[in-house]
């Protein structure tokens, strides 16, 4: 026998998060964001930026050493603070020379995923201080929890990781880097290069599949924690929507003003047309109108009340049901009356002034 229970009687989370809580969350600085994956892609693209432009930092660098050279090894060389002022200002236009592409580099590779990640967000909500944060109860229980232990373990198992694939590729590499300290010096450069540069895309690009995945595992974390129960997303349905008995409540008295503002219109009017007993029709034409206009409008006992009030200002009542149907079917309050009802409207208002008359 196999017993199945409803979880949402106890609360449970089951439903996905709707795009409001979502909304709230995002406002509230709580997006997935991986700082890792950011940091290993700008250490991916800067290597490659910077081996891809090694000739250019080569041939800078090895001008400057040359052009210091000559200058402290020429006969008339004095050391004097101009020639320092002067190599320091040579030094520093270099630096910036050599650092603003990587610099650039850098910062636009980490805007751009920062922005993929999490789009444009500006809040200073997590910048408030709570009394939580800074409670040291709740900070040793954080500092012992179980989160806290597996991301200890994350991040001992990344360093013996990386510190492996470092070993493991100097080691097989050892024979090249004995043999390359005999070599002249643009050489022992070139392959000292190579082998940092090695060594730090492999390191990186480890750490930006790791890092990848745990911000899937972060991502899918993230989205279980924001589920909804049924009852939550009806309460919210309600706050936006606001209240159905209190909606019908607001709805019902919008009618009783609509109605008293209506039978205000019914002693000024010219005419009423009626079917007799099913629907009346208010009709009032003045100076300025662009044909008589309906003023109110009712079926059944409205209809009556409507009748009673006319009654008891001298309104007149014209029974006429082709006509009665026909403008409570088409024209609503406070329109004018159609074209094709003119000349039907026009005899019933002759009728009515001549009789007044």
């Amino acid at each position: 026998m196999v017993l199945k229970f409803d979880l949402q009687l106890f609360g449970e989370k089951t439903e996905k998060a709707t795009p409001k809580k979502k909304r709230d969350a995002r406002n509230k600085g709580q997006v997935v964001q991986s700082k890792e994956i950011a940091s290993s892609l700008i250490i991916i693209v800067v290597f490659f930026s910077l081996n891809f432009l090694w000739g250019f930092y080569y041939d800078n660098v090895s001008e400057l050493f040359r052009s210091v050279l000559e200058i402290t090894n020429s006969s008339n060389f004095t050391f004097d603070t101009v020639l320092v002022l002067n190599m320091g200002r040579d030094i520093t236009f270099l630096m910036i020379k050599l650092m603003l592409p990587t610099m650039l580099v850098a910062m636009v590779t980490g805007v751009i995923f920062s922005y993929v990640q999490v789009g444009f967000l500006f809040t200073v909500e997590p910048l408030k201080v709570k009394l939580s944060k800074i409670n040291p109860i709740s900070g040793f229980k954080k500092l012992f929890s179980m989160k806290s232990i597996v991301e200890l373990v994350k991040s001992v198992s990344k360093a013996a990781a990386l510190l492996y694939i470092s070993i493991n590729y100097i080691m097989d590499n050892m024979d090249l880097i004995i043999k390359v300290l005999d070599f002249p010096v643009a050489v022992i450069a070139a392959n000292l290069w190579k082998i940092v540069y090695n060594i730090t895309m492999r390191v990186a690009i480890f750490l930006f599949i790791v890092s990848l995945l745990d911000y899937i595992y972060k991502k899918w974390e993230n989205e279980k924690e924001l589920k909804m129960s049924k009852q939550e997303i009806k309460d919210e349905y309600k706050n936006i929507e606001g209240d159905p008995l209190i909606k019908s409540k607001i709805k019902e008295k919008q009618r009783s003003i609509a109605m008293s503002r209506m039978m205000q219109e019914v002693p000024e009017a010219d005419v009423i047309i009626t079917n007799p007993t099913h629907f009346a029709v208010v009709i009032k034409y003045k100076e300025g109108y662009e044909s008589p206009m309906v003023v109110a409008k009712g079926q059944d006992l409205i209809a009556l009340n409507i009748k009673r009030i006319g009654k008891e200002n001298e309104v007149p009542i014209v029974e006429n049901k082709p006509l009665a149907r026909a403008l409570f079917k088409d024209v609503e309050i406070g329109e004018y009356i159609p074209e094709q009802y003119y000349k039907a409207v026009a005899e019933v208002l002759a009728f009515v002034y001549n009789k007044n008359r």
